[in-house]
């Protein structure tokens, strides 16, 4: 049997397409329809995105890394109603505060913080898209989720102009032209994102994502060659390596007892489970009568 393929690429996403655009094009480069995304980009929106491809699709419910790094231009002075360039303007102001008041005004926003998600996002109400909704004119109550931005470096390209840069460290669940949004309500002038850029996604860097074109260009070969593997996805998990019989036992769906291998995990915490031929399930940690055992959650080798 075909050996079938399973692993992680990162993608470059370009400007003006979906990553469900990226997505198909994956399908395609690679001749599968087992093929999955992380971390959703809008079409304005470029940057690292990763792929899962085969198994890997499976693992997106249980990615560990959730913090992003993004970079940001946006404009002082105006509001839309997508909280970006491409929307349609509601407000214009002529009072651009200073850089000094745009610098003061992002850092109120470190730390903990309450976010209230966009209308135009792929978040449901009660079985909708916000987006959907937006689209026919509905506004509906949102709910502050909470998120934490873990720092924000401001940089001016043009004071007068109200023209700004930002290189934010966030949470998983941020969304960026929302924090324009607020930093710009905060200064009472309105503020709409420009440009963003996703530099960081958990492990993943940008400086080793390709682009679609360079892909296209790569032989097949090539691009089975510079899969990642699927234990990428949980670096953040430590790894137990199992003796033969307990791997056994584990690929059969039996919890594996602590007392019994000589771990000691903190309950609920998720582990990278190994045998002598390497990674071969995420598992995680729960409590049983007979005591606290190890029980692989998803397996991605047969």
């Amino acid at each position: 049997m075909e050996k079938e393929l399973c692993g992680v690429i990162l993608v470059n996403k370009h400007k003006g397409v979906t990553s469900h655009d990226i997505v198909f094009k994956i399908r395609r480069l690679y001749g599968t329809k087992k093929v999955g995304h992380t971390g959703t980009l809008d079409p304005l929106a470029t940057g690292v995105l990763p792929i899962l491809i085969g198994r890997a699709a499976k693992a997106a419910e249980y990615l560990l890394s959730e913090n992003k790094t993004y970079i940001a231009e946006l404009r002082l002075g105006i509001t839309t109603d997508t909280e970006d360039i491409t929307g349609e303007i509601l407000t214009k102001s002529d009072t651009i505060p200073d850089k000094n008041a745009f610098f003061e005004a992002g850092a109120q926003f470190i730390g903990s913080i309450k976010q209230v998600p966009p209308m135009y996002s792929a978040l449901k109400v009660n079985g909708q898209k916000l987006v959907d909704l937006a689209r026919k004119g509905i506004e509906v109550e949102r709910q502050g989720r909470d998120i934490c931005i873990y720092s924000i470096e401001p940089y001016v390209i043009d004071e007068k102009q109200g023209l700004y840069r930002i290189k934010v460290s966030c949470s998983k669940g941020t969304y960026i032209r929302t924090l324009c949004a607020d930093i710009g309500a905060r200064l009472g002038c309105g503020a709409a994102m420009t440009e963003l850029q996703r530099t960081q996604s958990g492990d993943f860097n940008i400086k080793d994502a390709f682009t679609i074109s360079q892909l296209e260009d790569m032989t097949p070969c090539e691009r089975e060659g510079i899969l990642m593997p699927v234990e990428s996805l949980f670096t953040e998990a430590p790894s137990v390596t199992l003796p033969d019989f307990y791997a056994r036992l584990c690929r059969s769906g039996c919890e594996i007892y602590q007392k019994k291998i000589g771990t000691s995990l903190v309950e609920n915490s998720f582990v990278r489970i190994c045998d002598k031929n390497g990674f071969f399930a995420l598992g995680q940690v729960k409590e049983y009568p007979n005591g606290s055992a190890i029980k692989a959650v998803k397996l991605f080798v047969l």
